[in-house]
């Protein structure tokens, strides 16, 4: 009578604490315990390393649904050899992650297709698995988001939001024109993280013509470009999108086949 309640102590005490997980593994873990004859440290540490490990998981759960990354590459999945103008010596370096320690910048710059999304993805994920937070939007998206909080009196909110996270990435600035408001938005968004966070930012156009893209105001762009250049890393890639390799690759397949039936 005395072991059973002093078990349903236990389990009471271990629902009190919200240690659901080790409540779980208790029966088992008891079981084994009087088996092997271990000593109570033992089990102690067990019975912890359990809900230890389930924290840790919901923690990368809540960590990855925050970030939002669009696909689940990593740096292992970049081929660098055939994007040779990638410094991959640097792309390592920043694999580490040390740009974060004091808010520094991440500028991927090259033609669409070449893997700057994929790049700016893989050090989401890095930097997730580190257990940071992390979140990805794109260029329209984050501009139609602060058009709504503008909107729904929510500016402030959503300014919080996006200065948050240890490390903001923001892909695909200069595919569409962003009106003007739309460019003061992400002005301000770069301004409150300014010192205090990385920007990990995706671009198809050169510094020089982000003018024409922040609603042909030249000066928004100047103050923009000054922020995020004052701390950064610029990595500039050349070469022919990967879509438009396979799609040649396979292209000359087809010949070979028609050729060779």
């Amino acid at each position: 009578m005395t072991e059973r309640s002093d078990y349903q102590k236990l389990r009471a005490h271990l629902a009190y604490l919200r240690m659901g997980a080790a409540a779980e593994a208790l029966p088992g873990l008891l079981d084994e315990a009087i088996r092997t004859k271990c000593s109570t440290q033992a089990f102690l540490e067990k019975l912890l390393s359990v809900e230890v490990d389930a924290v840790e998981e919901r923690r990368r759960v809540t960590l990855e649904r925050f970030a939002s990354l669009p696909s689940p590459f990593t740096l292992a999945d970049f081929d660098f050899t055939a994007q040779p103008s990638v410094d991959e010596k640097l792309v390592r370096e920043l694999g580490t992650l040390r740009f974060l320690e004091d808010a520094t910048n991440v500028l991927f710059i090259g033609p669409p297709g070449v893997g700057k999304t994929m790049l700016a993805v893989a050090l989401g994920h890095a930097a997730v698995t580190a257990g940071m937070r992390v979140h990805y939007t794109t260029a329209a998206d984050l501009a139609a988001r602060c058009h709504r909080a503008a909107l729904e009196g929510r500016w402030a909110t959503t300014m919080r939001f996006y200065a948050n996270p240890r490390l903001l990435i923001v892909d695909e600035v200069g595919y569409l024109p962003l009106p003007q408001e739309a460019a003061a938005a992400l002005f301000q968004v770069v301004s409150q993280r300014y010192l205090k966070g990385s920007v990990c930012l995706t671009t198809n156009l050169g510094i020089a013509s982000w003018g024409r893209v922040l609603g042909d105001d030249q000066m928004v762009a100047g103050a923009l470009l000054d922020r995020l250049l004052h701390r950064s890393v610029v990595v500039n890639i050349e070469g022919d999108s990967y879509r438009m390799r396979s799609h040649r690759a396979r292209a000359e397949a087809t010949r070979r086949a028609v050729r060779n039936p």
